[in-house]
């Protein structure tokens, strides 16, 4: 992949006219649109149809978490909108994420939400840092047929070293030097996850509330690219 093909956008917004600015303002600059609760529930399933016939790729982030028939159903809904890539929570448990291994979508885990610090990921009931709970809950996804997870930055290198360098990690909590890191807590540099050995990076509010979106994703691109092996994937 070129970087632009891993760099997705997260489009929180709830204005239907607004998303598609957004998308139309960053055609051909960046490799996915995001579409996450925000977007999705203000706006419905016909927000992704709206993006996947401009021709843009869309990540939908529901992270889908219900028994496994239900989830198994909710998964199989969304691809038929066209989404590429969709979320479940890897916290389903084996059953459920068997059941949401669909062929006609890439289905990524979510192990470890990069809001959470390690006081947080013990309060509610896991055992050991947010580390260790991600690389168990990703070998977790891996061994019930999912071809991928989304994790924290930080724990690329263990997750890799865990499930092989074709599974597939997805990483949010990116945020560009000098950027406020909001209520993200594990986070890295684009130039920094790339390094690390992520597939795809999120950004958001670095991009959408720049003042030109569209240079300032060329310029997350343009990082990317100087840190890629080929050094300009």
């Amino acid at each position: 992949m070129q970087a632009r093909d891993r760099l997705v956008v997260a489009a929180d917004l709830s204005s239907r006219d607004e998303l598609l600015r957004l998308v139309d303002e960053l055609r051909g600059a960046v490799g996915v649109i995001k579409i996450g609760l925000q977007a999705f529930v203000a706006n419905g399933p016909e927000i992704v149809r709206e993006i996947v016939a401009g021709g843009e790729k869309v990540f939908l982030d529901l992270k889908i978490h219900d028994i496994p028939n239900t989830a198994e159903h909710a998964v199989a809904e969304a691809a038929a909108l066209g989404a590429s890539i969709i979320t479940v929570h890897t916290s389903g448990g084996a059953s459920m994420l068997r059941a949401c291994a669909h062929p006609g979508a890439l289905v990524l885990g979510v192990t470890i939400l990069t809001s959470l610090d390690d006081a947080e990921v013990a309060s509610v009931g896991y055992r050991g840092s947010a580390m260790e709970s991600a690389v168990r809950l990703a070998a977790v996804a891996q061994a019930a047929g999912l071809r991928g997870v989304v994790a924290s930055p930080h724990e690329i290198g263990a997750i890799r070293k865990a499930c092989g360098d074709q599974f597939v990690i997805l990483t949010p909590g990116i945020r560009p030097a000098g950027e406020a890191a909001g209520d993200q807590r594990r986070t890295m540099t684009p130039a920094e996850a790339v390094r690390a050995g992520a597939d795809y990076i999120v950004v958001g509010r670095p991009i959408t509330n720049a003042k030109s979106r569209r240079e300032a994703a060329l310029r997350i691109v343009d990082e990317m690219a100087t840190s890629l092996p080929s050094a300009g994937g």
